[in-house]
């Protein structure tokens, strides 16, 4: 799979824009490649996003072991190979446990999450697969999260959909080329599969 643009680099970006790429080189370890390549190409839509990427990442009512937890479960409905590599080792560094992370990424409901986690996976899951919560999970999510990290929870979901679909327009792949950790399966499989 070969990336649909090349690489941007610092140099080439007007003056006007090199501000924002000083924001980005600041908390990216992609530097100004994953998702970043792509949306420099609209500098105005990437101001945007990315401060609302620094709110969901960085400044969220959810706690970082969830929330990385949460991108990851984008990153597996949508097999985006690069978001998935991105976030492992943060969600890792956050608490997430390897067993977690390797039954999702088998794309298997994982068998031993803590009650938080299971309540997050339900939620994006039937979100994600289902465009709907249940009026139960709805409200178990609100009793142990509150309102604002539910909504901050959703809001980061629906966020994570677009950076995914981003990502596998422009065919971002892994740096230095290494093996893709996500095999690719088909939406209807993944739906089986991750609603079991």
């Amino acid at each position: 799979m070969t990336e649909r643009l090349s690489p941007i680099t610092y140099e080439a970006l007007p003056l006007d824009v090199r501000p924002l790429a000083d924001d980005i080189l600041k908390v990216s370890s992609a530097g100004l490649g994953g998702p970043y390549n792509g949306l420099l190409r609209s500098p105005d839509m990437a101001r945007r996003a990315f401060d609302f990427l620094d709110y969901l990442r960085f400044k969220t009512s959810v706690n970082k072991r969830l929330n990385e937890f949460a991108i990851l479960i984008q990153a597996r409905i949508s097999n985006a190979q690069y978001e998935w590599w991105a976030h492992e080792t943060i969600a890792r560094k956050a608490g997430l446990s390897d067993e977690v992370m390797r039954d999702l990424q088998n794309c298997q409901r994982p068998g031993r999450m803590q009650a938080d986690e299971r309540l997050v996976y339900d939620y994006c899951v039937q979100l994600s697969l289902n465009h709907r919560v249940p009026d139960a999970l709805w409200q178990e999510a609100v009793d142990q999260m509150g309102e604002q990290a539910v909504v901050d929870l959703t809001v980061l979901s629906g966020t994570y959909v677009m950076v995914s679909m981003l990502l596998n327009a422009t065919q971002v792949g892994i740096p230095g080329g290494g093996a893709e950790p996500l095999q690719v399966l088909s939406p209807v499989e993944i739906r089986q599969r991750l609603l079991a």
